[in-house]
């Protein structure tokens, strides 16, 4: 492996923003080891396919081990991994609450855990955490799982990037907000109310200031900035990707 290139463990990366990261960080010379539950094997001999659960710490510590077998040591991670459960609070059952935790909240901790270990050894490391403007705002959706999830996740951000600072560990959370990906219309538009995804491009274009929804690549941007030595004085910090929802006033 060439001194230049740095190695990066990807979460959710089979499709939508997760795909995008693959190949955001493929174009910058890393190395890659790219998980979920349905990864399949690449042929790139730089991205080292690693399927299952994340939400099992068995998965987490199998993803670090054969990232270091492979390329000998880690760089960045990119917590991408993530579900939702749409139905009314009163709806939600305890399984809803605590499957959507797991893997928003949960799987963050296994996988930040074991690379941490790894970065203090090194003397440096990033952390991306990849968050939603639910978290932060209630939004009209019925979520709360999600919601409750992503905004734990920031305050867990900003612990690890305290903690880690000394050993030149960084940790930042990018934030989402109305992004365009191939699951929207599986997975939002079937909400109440929302029936179709031409319902929900019209409501960016009112709602955004920008006039429109993102896409992956926006948020994929910001990922590989926070990743990059270009950001090596931030840490412990938020990046909104909204295109100016969260600054309207209402």
């Amino acid at each position: 492996m060439g001194a230049e290139q740095k190695v990066v463990i990807i979460t959710g990366a089979s499709q939508g923003i997760g795909a995008d990261l693959v190949k955001g960080f493929r174009d910058r010379n890393y190395r890659v080891v790219a998980n979920s539950r349905s990864i399949k094997p690449s042929s790139d001999p730089d991205i080292l396919a690693v399927a299952g659960d994340i939400a099992d710490p068995k998965t987490a510590e199998r993803i670090v081990e054969q990232a270091l077998a492979r390329f000998g040591r880690i760089d960045s991670l990119v917590n991408n991994a993530g579900i939702f459960v749409a139905k009314p609070f009163t709806d939600y059952t305890e399984e809803d609450f605590a499957a959507v935790l797991s893997i928003n909240v949960g799987s963050f901790f296994h996988v930040t855990r074991r690379v941490a270990a790894e970065m203090v050894k090194q003397g440096s490391g990033a952390v991306v955490n990849v968050g939603s403007i639910g978290g932060l705002r209630h939004l009209g959706h019925d979520h709360v799982g999600y919601s409750a999830s992503k905004a734990g996740l920031v305050q867990f951000t900003r612990q690890i990037a305290v903690r880690y600072a000394p050993h030149n560990i960084r940790c930042n959370t990018v934030i989402p907000g109305m992004i365009d990906t191939p699951l929207l219309e599986h997975r939002v538009s079937r909400q109440k109310g929302r029936a179709d995804l031409a319902t929900l491009r019209n409501e960016a274009k009112v709602r955004v200031p920008l006039g429109r929804r993102g896409d992956a690549w926006d948020v994929a941007y910001a990922a590989l900035f926070l990743a990059s030595d270009e950001a090596k004085y931030v840490t412990g910090t938020e990046i909104l990707v909204d295109g100016g929802l969260m600054a309207r006033s209402a």
